[in-house]
């Protein structure tokens, strides 16, 4: 199925710190708004990342590398790489991103990084929570 989005449009409205926009069985497309001083914090996926930046200023990590992005920059951070982005501005810093395949379920919103947090925690408690014992009936 076909989209059809003014990305930048869209990124420049949304508020929260993550918002799923459209999801496929092979990639998906994510909006993002770090406020001043927030991190999307050191992580690594199994899958590509691709980040544009359409506001703000911000600093990257991607394994060994660093540098400055801002309106008009993209990243790159391949399978299996550790990264984060930093907003070093003094407003909120907007990006949209596209996971292959995607990272997150169908209408995910996270207002704020700690609701991210939180859900990432739980879903990963879920995963990882021992399996119940059987019965020996």
């Amino acid at each position: 199925m076909s989209y059809h989005v003014d990305v930048v449009q869209a990124c420049m409205a949304n508020p929260h710190f993550r918002q799923e926009l459209h999801t496929t069985p092979r990639a998906q497309l994510v909006l993002m708004c770090l406020q001043p001083g927030e991190d999307i914090g050191n992580e690594v996926h199994h899958l590509d990342q691709l980040l544009f930046f359409v506001a703000g200023t911000g600093r990257f990590e991607v394994d060994d590398q660093c540098g400055d992005v801002g309106p008009g920059h993209a990243v790159h951070v391949p399978a299996g790489t550790y990264h984060n982005f930093v907003n070093t501005g003094t407003e909120p810093m907007k990006l949209y991103t596209v996971y292959a395949p995607p990272e997150h379920a169908p209408g995910t919103v996270h207002r704020t990084k700690a609701e991210a947090q939180a859900a990432e925690a739980a879903e990963l408690g879920a995963l990882t929570s021992p399996r119940p014992a059987r019965s020996s009936d």
